[in-house]
């Protein structure tokens, strides 16, 4: 059984020999050490809706904050696509495991996302 979330979660990472991994993560003030790596995987939203695509392709004018006025020519038209990367870890409390006396405490799978557009981490599902 798994629960969705969409929370807000602070993930330190530690350089591996494929780039950085999560080694740890915040979630609702408790501290969960990543124990392994499960799983790995890069999504694509649909970028093709974005306004700078919706741009390029019918010839429309880029707007540009809340008075909606057209963005300067030589402004770089930077196209999002929205890309995640997904994480699938195993994990537990480290709290759980200091008070553990030796024996491994519970681990949970959780599933941990980095969104490059908003430069942040969520946790997107928790798995029991």
């Amino acid at each position: 059984m798994s629960r969705l979330h969409a929370d807000p979660v602070e993930v330190r990472t530690r350089v591996a020999a494929s780039g950085p991994v999560p080694d740890q993560f915040r979630w609702r003030g408790r501290l969960y050490l990543v124990r392994e790596v499960l799983a790995r995987w890069t999504e694509s939203g649909s970028w093709w809706r974005g306004t700078a695509v919706r741009s390029l392709t019918t010839g429309a004018a880029l707007t540009h904050g809340p008075t909606q006025a057209p963005v300067q020519e030589q402004a770089s038209l930077a196209l999002d696509d929205r890309e995640m990367q997904w994480w699938r870890v195993e994990a537990d409390s480290g709290r759980m495991a200091a008070f553990s006396g030796g024996q491994s405490p519970p681990r949970g799978v959780y599933d941990l996302c980095f969104d490059w557009s908003a430069s942040s981490w969520s946790l997107k599902r928790v798995m029991d």
